[in-house]
């Protein structure tokens, strides 16, 4: 009988054991905040040693805002809208640091940030990891993931890259392309500066990355849209030392140029298209 019982103990400790791994484990349905995310991102960070007590708050966006810009929330917090949760929540953060929610240098806990998706840790530490993968946070054991610092320096260095790969590409597609493979491209041009009239910080860089991949795709390089679209990703994370982000009007402005570009590809004004290229760069940064 003692061992029997003594069976059944150590049977319900194992199950007891079990239990937060199943709970950490599963997603919600509904990808909204509640207790029942809050303790699996909880019991997560203390399973693996992560500290929140000390932890720099994370702001949310501003309702009125971010809606008249066109960036979506809901009660001050990002509205979750794709099928996989992982790239949902990449996607947020990507937009997070763009518009310097996630501040250079502070650390940020994969529990705290699933607090505030309103999602098991799981999937946030995953897109973490490849946010640390692009360069954008480091990781720092036993706490979370810090946001890379970043100068004026590399935005100038990045500007030089991009400036390298793409100008000689631009001048041979100028070449080589017909005017009405550009014309095809103008709905794209609309479309950025549609997104630059937002003011929507986030919804520009997409756009204006999604821009510059159908030019470049014209080249046929899958290797070159790849490389082309990390550094452009790059270019468009905030400095820690920036006064303030680019407002309305640069946003207007840069946009503006990718409309100047396809008149210059289309009419193959080399010198208008060299000269354009690299002034984007430069004031992209």
């Amino acid at each position: 009988m003692e061992q029997a019982g003594s069976r059944r103990a150590e049977g319900s400790t194992e199950m007891r054991a079990a239990a937060p791994r199943t709970q950490a484990a599963r997603v919600p349905h509904q990808l909204r905040p509640g207790d029942e995310a809050r303790e699996r991102a909880a019991a997560a960070g203390a399973t693996r040693g992560e500290h929140t007590h000390s932890e720099s708050p994370i702001p949310h966006p501003r309702v009125r805002e971010d809606m008249a810009a066109g960036c979506p929330v809901e009660d001050g917090r990002p509205v979750v809208q794709r099928a996989s949760v992982r790239g949902q929540i990449l996607d947020a953060l990507r937009a997070a640091l763009v518009r310097g929610e996630l501040a250079p240098g502070e650390v940020y806990s994969g529990p705290a940030l699933a607090e505030r998706f309103g999602v098991s840790a799981t999937p946030v530490r995953e897109a973490m990891q490849q946010l640390a993968l692009e360069g954008a946070v480091e990781v720092v054991p036993n706490r979370g993931f810090r946001v890379v610092v970043r100068g004026t320096r590399e935005l100038t260095e990045l500007a030089e890259i991009r400036a390298l790969i793409e100008v000689p590409v631009m001048l041979r597609l100028a070449r080589a392309v017909p005017a009405e493979r550009w014309a095809e491209l103008r709905p794209l041009a609309e479309a950025t500066v549609r997104a630059a009239s937002s003011g929507c910080r986030a919804t520009y860089a997409e756009s204006d990355r999604a821009f510059h991949r159908a030019v470049l795709a014209l080249a046929g390089n899958e290797q070159l849209l790849r490389i082309a679209d990390d550094l452009h990703r790059r270019a468009q994370w905030p400095l820690v030392e920036a006064p303030s982000f680019r407002g309305r009007a640069e946003l207007l402005a840069d946009a503006a140029e990718h409309t100047a570009l396809l008149d210059a590809l289309a009419a193959r004004d080399l010198a208008v298209v060299q000269s354009l290229v690299r002034e984007h760069f430069t004031g992209s940064c």
